[in-house]
């Protein structure tokens, strides 16, 4: 855990109790797994110093904006996507009523808004909260590119076809209706689409009804969730990731697949104007006729072209967001608010 090599002493607690059940990814010393309700998590991890939620909406986030007033700890929360404009028009009316009722008060008392990219804190900014905003992205692992999976990218694999892989939840904010209709459209020869991911609130079915209604059938194929090896394996299996988004605040999967060499065909609602910028990826509108123009463009490439865009990708996210630094900025906004103290 990258903060807790930076010297931070961690304490982990979910409403699901999971952060108590799952492994760490490190054995560290000073990162605490705690479990139970809110107020016993704080209860066994003493006084923390900051308090860092993720996330809003949802009870559990309601009851740690009173403990922390209630205790005097400084807050500070991720929004995570989640007061973006699509986000908030999305059951708007269940929405605007938590929003006056209890969210709009318990952001107010935070003592610092997270987000994760520019645009976000743009929108955050607008609500007219009167907090401060800081925007640090997300860190990202870097897999080694073993030869026999880096090596698979760029050739063909399903018989004889190259692979678009679209990776996430199947919702609607995702934009998957869109993509059917614009993989019908192009059609790009020698090409299959895979869609990997949880189905969200029936949404599969709808999907699967729309791509035999335009004879994608053969080409257009749904894996399940994936994680872990699954999911490196898909990525290093792909030659192309699509994300044909609405609504992101920062598009972890974007990330995730330049880390693994797959070049990127995303909308401009996600926040990756450098793809085109860094010769790694595309940035279309948000609609069926650009998602259609970015598929024919990106799959009319020779493999090589591909795997050379990749490349680009897996250093911009070298570069731009490894864990250290991350951390660094986190720690160092953690201190900012320390000396500030709890926001009233």
């Amino acid at each position: 855990m990258a903060l807790a090599r930076a010297g931070a002493e961690i304490g982990l607690w979910a409403s699901d109790q999971s952060a108590g059940d799952t492994p760490l990814l490190l054995p560290e010393a000073s990162v605490w797994r705690l479990s139970g309700r809110a107020s016993e998590a704080l209860d066994s991890f003493g006084t923390p110093d900051i308090l860092h939620d993720n996330g809003i909406w949802l009870r559990h986030n309601h009851q740690l904006a009173k403990l922390s007033n209630q205790r005097g700890i400084p807050r500070i929360v991720s929004t995570r996507g989640m007061l973006e404009p699509w986000a908030m028009g999305h059951k708007r009316w269940k929405k605007r009523l938590a929003w006056w009722l209890y969210q709009r008060h318990d952001l107010m008392r935070a003592s610092c808004l997270h987000t994760t990219a520019e645009r976000e804190s743009q929108n955050v900014r607008a609500l007219g909260l009167g907090l401060p905003v800081c925007m640090i992205p997300n860190g990202v692992d870097l897999p080694e590119m073993s030869p026999e999976l880096a090596g698979s990218q760029g050739e063909t694999s399903l018989d004889g076809k190259k692979t678009a892989l679209f990776l996430g939840r199947i919702y609607p904010v995702k934009g998957l209706p869109m993509l059917i209709e614009a993989w019908a459209r192009a059609r790009p020869q020698g090409w299959v689409l895979q869609i990997a991911g949880p189905d969200e609130g029936g949404c599969q079915a709808k999907l699967e009804k729309a791509i035999a209604g335009a004879g994608l059938s053969a080409v257009v194929s749904f894996l399940g969730p994936v994680d872990g090896e699954r999911k490196r394996s898909a990525l290093f299996a792909a030659d192309l990731l699509v994300l044909p988004t609405h609504s992101e605040s920062f598009g972890m999967v974007v990330a995730e697949a330049l880390a693994h060499g797959l070049p990127v065909l995303t909308t401009t609602s996600a926040p990756w104007p450098m793809l085109p910028e860094r010769g790694c990826g595309w940035c279309v509108d948000a609609t069926v006729g650009g998602i259609t123009e970015g598929l024919r463009l990106a799959t009319s490439l020779e493999p090589q072209t591909l795997q050379d865009m990749g490349a680009r990708g897996r250093e911009l996210v070298s570069e731009e967001f490894g864990w250290a630094p991350v951390a660094e900025q986190f720690i160092a906004t953690y201190e900012k608010l320390l000396a500030k103290g709890p926001s009233s």
